[in-house]
C-alpha cells in the first residue's frame, strides 16, 4: 500500500436535505470549483453526480473524495434503523430504559421519557461480570452466547449491540462474544461498546453502542453504494468519510463505527469557519450554518473550534447521549425549506417539517403546496425570480403568494406581506436558540463574537439573527451556499481516543500520566500511517476531563504541550480552574481536583487550500457590481423600499455597501439591513457592520 501520493485534485461532497452540494480544490492551478443541484432522496448519490455533472470534473481525475452525510443522524432522527438487539451483563437489561431520570421542567406536564431504539424483548442478558478494577469476578460461557445469538437470527434481528458493564478497563468479554456471533452469524451487523467508548457511565455507553448497531446496516449499505459509484465512475483515488470531529477516517471504518459519522455533515462548516478565522485574525466566532432543512450552529473559540466528548440526539430530557468525541453543534429544525403552518389556537408554527428537496417550495414548482421560509423570502422581494441558482430554478412567485394567502395569512386574518414578514420571525426566533445553545448555555456569551454565516439561506436571516442576539460583525464567506463542502477541504485525517482514568491530581505523576497518553497515540500513528494520503505531519492534541472533589461531572480540559515538558501540575489545575470558570461561571482554586478520563487526538495533516485574495478596488462597487434596484421588504424602514442589488462576484476588495441592499450570487443572497454596513475583505469575505437596532 502507498501512502506517498499527494493529492492533486479533492473533492468534497455534502448532500443535504434539500441540496447536494460540491467543492473541489486542484492543487496545482489553485482553483476552486463548485456545483450544486437538487438532492436526490431515493438515490442519494444522484445528488453527487448531478453536482459534478455541472463543472468539467470527472472523478476519474480525482486524487482524494471526501464526503460528509446526514444519513446515520438522520436515521436516528426518523426512528428508520435497523431492528436490532442488545446483548448486556446479567441485571442489567433495563439500564437503557431507565437512563438518567432528566426532568430539566418539574412543572412540565407534557414531559415525556427518552425512547429506547431498542424494545425491552430484544434485549438479553449474559451470565459474565467483570469489576470496576477490571477484574473477572463471572467468566463468559461461550454457550450462552450462541444460544441467544441463535434466538436473534429466528426474531429478523439486523444488528446486535454488546455492551459488558466495566468493559472500557477490560473489554476481552466483548471481543470474545463479538468473536463468537460473526462467526455463527456473518450477515449480521455486530458490535461492541469498546470500540466505540472507553469510558465508564453505563447508560451512556449502552445509548452508544445501541445506536450504532441501530443506524449499522443502513450506514454500512449507504457508505458501500458510494463506493460502488466510485468505481462505476473510475475513480481511483482515496475516498475519506468525515467524522462528528470534523477529521476524516476510512470508509471501512466508517461502516463499523457509524456513530462517529452522525453529525459528519455539519461539522464541515465549523471546520471550514474555523479555517477562515484564522486568515483574518478573529479569535471568536460563532458558525452560522442554514440550509433548506435545518439551522446549525458552532462555536470557534480561541481559535478553535469547540468540541464535546458526548451528546444528546434529539431534544434534551427525550435526546438519547452518544458518547464519542465530536464538535459541538446545536441544530434547530428550521431551514428554507420549512414548512410555516397554522397551529391549533391560531399560532403560526415554523418547522421542523420540511419541504425538502422534494417538492420542496411552493415557489420552485415542483408540486409543493405548503408555504415556506424560502417562499416567504421571495414574496419580500428578498430572492430574484429569475435568477436563483444562478437563473437555473426560475421561482413561481404567484404560486407561493396564493399558498401563502390560503394558508396562512387569511386563517389569522393578516396580509400576505404581514404573514411572510411574520414567518420569517419566527423562524428567526428559533435559530437563536441554536446559537444560545451553543454559546451561553456553554458558558460563553455570544456578545463580541463575530458570526460566520453560511448555507444557502444563512446569509439572509444572519443581519437579523446578528441584531437579535447583539452580535456586531456578521461574515458572508465567499460561496456560501457552498461553505460546508468547502471546509471538508479544510479537514485532516484524524483518530481520536479516551480512557478512563479516576486519579487525584495530587497523586498523579507524569511518568504514569506520558505512558497512558502514549499507549493510546501509538494506535493513532498506525492508523494514520495506514491511510493512502500523505500527510504534511503528524499532530497530538491532548485533554483530560477534570472535575472538583467530590463533583458529579467533569469538564474537558485542554492540556498543551508545555505542561508536559515541563512536568507542571500546577498548569494542569491552572487550566481546569479557567475552564470551570468559563463553562459555570466560577472555579475554585483552592479546592482539590481529580482527573476522570484522558483524551487524545492523533491528526495527519492535509495540505490545506490557499485562501486566495481578490483584486482591490475603491470604495464605491463599479458598475459592473451593481445588477438592478427593486422594491424590498424592510420591517425596520417601515415597509418595502427601493434596495440596490449587486452581484457578488463583481465586488473588489475595499467596497462599501450601505444598507439596505442585497448581495446575489449564485446559490444565496445576502441581506444587508437598514443601517448596516457592509465591506468587502482582501479575502473576498463581505463583513458586516451590524449598526442598527431590532425592530
Amino acid at each position: 500500500m502507498s501512502h506517498d501520493r499527494s493529492p492533486q485534485i479533492r473533492l468534497a461532497a455534502d448532500i443535504g436535505g434539500t441540496f447536494t452540494d460540491i467543492a473541489a480544490f486542484d492543487e496545482q492551478s489553485g482553483e476552486l470549483i463548485f456545483g450544486k443541484s437538487l438532492s436526490t432522496p431515493q438515490a442519494l448519490v444522484g445528488g453527487i453526480a448531478d453536482s459534478i455533472n455541472k463543472t468539467d470534473l470527472s472523478l476519474s481525475d480525482v486524487d482524494l473524495f471526501l464526503h460528509g452525510s446526514t444519513i446515520a443522524i438522520n436515521t436516528v432522527l426518523e426512528r428508520k434503523g435497523a431492528k436490532a438487539a442488545l446483548l448486556t451483563t446479567e441485571g442489567f437489561r433495563d439500564i437503557y430504559e431507565i437512563g438518567r431520570i432528566n426532568r430539566p421542567d418539574s412543572y412540565d406536564l407534557y414531559f415525556r421519557k427518552h425512547q429506547p431504539l431498542i424494545e425491552r424483548a430484544l434485549r438479553f442478558e449474559i451470565s459474565e461480570r467483570v469489576t470496576a478494577a477490571g477484574e473477572v469476578l463471572k467468566p463468559l460461557i461461550d454457550d450462552e452466547v450462541l444460544a441467544i445469538a441463535g434466538r436473534l437470527e429466528a426474531l429478523g434481528v439486523e444488528a446486535v449491540a454488546i455492551l459488558f458493564m466495566h468493559s472500557y478497563r477490560r473489554p476481552d468479554h466483548e471481543i470474545r462474544a463479538k468473536q463468537l456471533i460473526e462467526e455463527a452469524y456473518p450477515d449480521l451487523f455486530v458490535t461492541a461498546s469498546h470500540e466505540l467508548a472507553r469510558e465508564y457511565r453505563e447508560f451512556e455507553r449502552t445509548s452508544t453502542v445501541a445506536t450504532n448497531a441501530y443506524v449499522g446496516p443502513k450506514v454500512r449499505e449507504y457508505i458501500g453504494g458510494i463506493d460502488g459509484f466510485l468505481e462505476d465512475a473510475d475513480f481511483k483515488g482515496t475516498f475519506l468519510v468525515v467524522q462528528s470531529t470534523g477529521g476524516l477516517f476510512e470508509p471501512e471504518r466508517a461502516k463499523r463505527e457509524c456513530v462517529r459519522m452522525l453529525e459528519s455533515g455539519p461539522v464541515s462548516g465549523v471546520i471550514g469557519s474555523q479555517a477562515l478565522c484564522q486568515a483574518i485574525g478573529m479569535e471568536n466566532a460563532i458558525a452560522f450554518d442554514m440550509g433548506g432543512t435545518t439551522a446549525k450552529a458552532g462555536v470557534v473559540y480561541d481559535g478553535v473550534a469547540l468540541t464535546t466528548g458526548s451528546a444528546l440526539i434529539g431534544p434534551y430530557a427525550e435526546g438519547l447521549p452518544v458518547q464519542v468525541p465530536m464538535i459541538d453543534v446545536f441544530e434547530v429544525g428550521t431551514g428554507g425549506g420549512s414548512i410555516a403552518r397554522v397551529a391549533a389556537g391560531g399560532a403560526v408554527r415554523v418547522g421542523p417539517q420540511s419541504a425538502g428537496a422534494v417538492p420542496g417550495p411552493v415557489c420552485y414548482g415542483r408540486g409543493g403546496t405548503s408555504p415556506t421560509v424560502t417562499d416567504a423570502n421571495l414574496l419580500l422581494g428578498r430572492l430574484a425570480v429569475d435568477r436563483f441558482l444562478g437563473g437555473e430554478l426560475k421561482l413561481d412567485k404567484k404560486a407561493a403568494e396564493l399558498a401563502l394567502q390560503e394558508k396562512i395569512a387569511a386563517p389569522v386574518g393578516l396580509s400576505v406581506t404581514e404573514a411572510a414578514e411574520g414567518i420569517l420571525r419566527i423562524a428567526n426566533a428559533s435559530m437563536s436558540n441554536a446559537v444560545r445553545g451553543v454559546t451561553t448555555e456553554r458558558g460563553l456569551m455570544g456578545v463580541g463574537f463575530g458570526m460566520v454565516a453560511y448555507g444557502g439561506a444563512g446569509p439572509l436571516h444572519a443581519t437579523s439573527l446578528a441584531r437579535e442576539l447583539g452580535i456586531e460583525r456578521v461574515i458572508i464567506p465567499p460561496a456560501p451556499g457552498h461553505f460546508s463542502a468547502f471546509g471538508m477541504l479544510f479537514a485532516d485525517v484524524r483518530y481520536d481516543f479516551v480512557q478512563s482514568w479516576f486519579c487525584p491530581l495530587g497523586r498523579m505523576t507524569f511518568d504514569d500520566l506520558e505512558a497512558r497518553y502514549a499507549a493510546m497515540e501509538v494506535e493513532g500513528h498506525a492508523l494514520v500511517r495506514d491511510v493512502r494520503v500523505k500527510t504534511n505531519d503528524v499532530v497530538v492534541t491532548r485533554s483530560a476531563d477534570m472535575r472538583y472533589i467530590g463533583q458529579e461531572h467533569a469538564v474537558t480540559v485542554a492540556l498543551p504541550g508545555h505542561v508536559f515538558a515541563a512536568g507542571d501540575q500546577e498548569a494542569i489545575k491552572a487550566h481546569f480552574d479557567r475552564t470551570h470558570e468559563i463553562r459555570y461561571g466560577f472555579g475554585a482554586p483552592e479546592e482539590q481536583a481529580e482527573i476522570v478520563s484522558l483524551r487524545t487526538s492523533v491528526a495527519g495533516v492535509l495540505a490545506k487550500p490557499p485562501l486566495a485574495k481578490i483584486e482591490r478596488g475603491a470604495s464605491e462597487p463599479t458598475s459592473d457590481a451593481r445588477i438592478e434596484h427593486r422594491s424590498v421588504y424592510f420591517a425596520e424602514a417601515g415597509g418595502f423600499t427601493d434596495c440596490p442589488v449587486f452581484r457578488r462576484d463583481g465586488l473588489q476588495a475595499g467596497n462599501r455597501i450601505d444598507g439596505p441592499a442585497l448581495v446575489e450570487e449564485h446559490a444565496s443572497t445576502t441581506v444587508v439591513l437598514t443601517g448596516d454596513r457592509g465591506e468587502v475583505d482582501d479575502f473576498g469575505n463581505l463583513v458586516i457592520e451590524v449598526r442598527g437596532q431590532i425592530s
